[in-house]
């Protein structure tokens, strides 16, 4: 029997695979710590926006996203013109990848990189390079060896998700002047909000400087709409022109362009949930490494742990006795990490739920 055939490549893509979200069994309080969810929700100030317009839904939304694009170009001191929205930075990176690149072509991601690469390299049916990392953290050396004259376009996520793991801005740099000029190089900022070392930039310097880099941003994060599903890049007017004329005309929505601006204005809360979260990684990464666990250091709004490989100690054995009291973390195999757990930082309750229970884990207690 004939049918429609889908385009070459594309069932040899693995799907990707959310943070698990378990249903409660009764008289259990679940903790999801599988998605870096952040724990303080949005803004209230977003959520009274959202609130507000949302009486208007039969109206459809303002198809450039103009007003969001002009509170993000106040809030970084960048040209609105070079701001392009998207239903999450996700769609962003899908429309780029649909952009520039097409069959024979090749993209570059690292090793432990974030799954949406790969499926938007070979959605188009380009060929996904992998990149070897260094300590769970990008190499600028192996980038550069695995360009070939096919290679289109390199990702980076910087910091990266789901190592923790960052660039200092030297190394982008380096990593810029490295690559040949027709190479798009896409900086993926998702968790840049949460950064607090001096060597770090998200990328907007080198976007405002290039005509081959452009830096993608997200509200899913420390602005907590991830619901919502938006997102941003800001890149050169040539490349901002030319996603402009595949994106859908009304990508976002109107309560959550206008979330959006109440969040990024809302300064004190974005600092709150900056300081609780470096507080509270810092505190996990010590108790986690005291109960001799590994924790790779990170500087986002989660922490990787890795397990030995040893019979009733492994990340799959934890997870499942972690998973029982209510406790769920995100298994990463299919990251290429499969004796390593990644946990979202919580609130203070399930912070130290989670190293009481990989206290009882490693210690053999039930």
């Amino acid at each position: 029997m004939s049918r429609p055939v889908p385009n070459p490549g594309i069932l040899d893509i693995a799907p990707y695979t959310p943070g698990k979200s378990p249903v409660p069994e009764p008289g259990r309080k679940v903790f999801k710590l599988s998605a870096n969810e952040t724990p303080f929700g949005p803004s209230p100030k977003a959520i009274e926006a959202f609130t507000h317009v949302a009486t208007h839904l039969e109206d459809y939304p303002e198809g450039t996203s103009r007003v969001l694009r002009e509170a993000i170009g106040r809030t970084y001191g960048l040209d609105p013109d070079r701001i392009i929205c998207g239903a999450g930075s996700d769609e962003i990176l899908n429309l780029l990848a649909h952009t520039y690149l097409s069959q024979g072509d090749e993209a570059i991601s690292t090793a432990h990189g974030f799954l949406v690469y790969p499926i938007a390299t070979m959605a188009n049916g380009a060929r996904n390079i992998v990149a070897a990392e260094s300590n769970f953290t990008a190499d600028v050396d192996a980038i550069l060896k695995a360009v070939t004259p096919r290679t289109k376009l390199v990702w980076l996520a910087n910091p990266n998700n789901p190592t923790g793991t960052y660039l200092p801005f030297d190394e982008v740099k380096r990593l810029r002047a490295g690559l040949p000029s027709h190479v798009l190089l896409v900086l993926d900022a998702a968790y840049c909000d949460y950064v607090s070392r001096n060597d770090y930039e998200m990328g907007i310097e080198l976007v405002a400087t290039t005509e081959n880099t452009v830096v993608t941003h997200t509200f899913s994060k420390i602005h907590g709409l991830a619901a919502l599903r938006i997102g941003w890049m800001f890149g050169p007017a040539h490349i901002i022109d030319a996603v402009n004329r595949i994106r859908g005309p009304f990508n976002v929505s109107t309560p959550a362009m206008y979330a959006a601006v109440a969040a990024i204005e809302d300064t004190a809360h974005q600092q709150m949930s900056k300081q609780f979260t470096e507080t509270w990684r810092n505190w996990l990464t010590e108790e986690i490494g005291k109960l001799g666990l590994k924790v790779t250091p990170s500087v986002a709004n989660f922490v990787l742990i890795h397990f030995p490989a040893e019979k009733g100690k492994t990340s799959d054995e934890a997870d499942a006795f972690l998973t029982k009291r209510g406790l769920v973390l995100r298994a990463l195999k299919n990251y290429g990490l499969p004796h390593s757990l990644r946990m979202t930082v919580g609130t203070e309750e399930a912070n130290r739920l989670v190293v009481q229970g990989l206290r009882d884990f490693m210690g053999g207690g039930k």
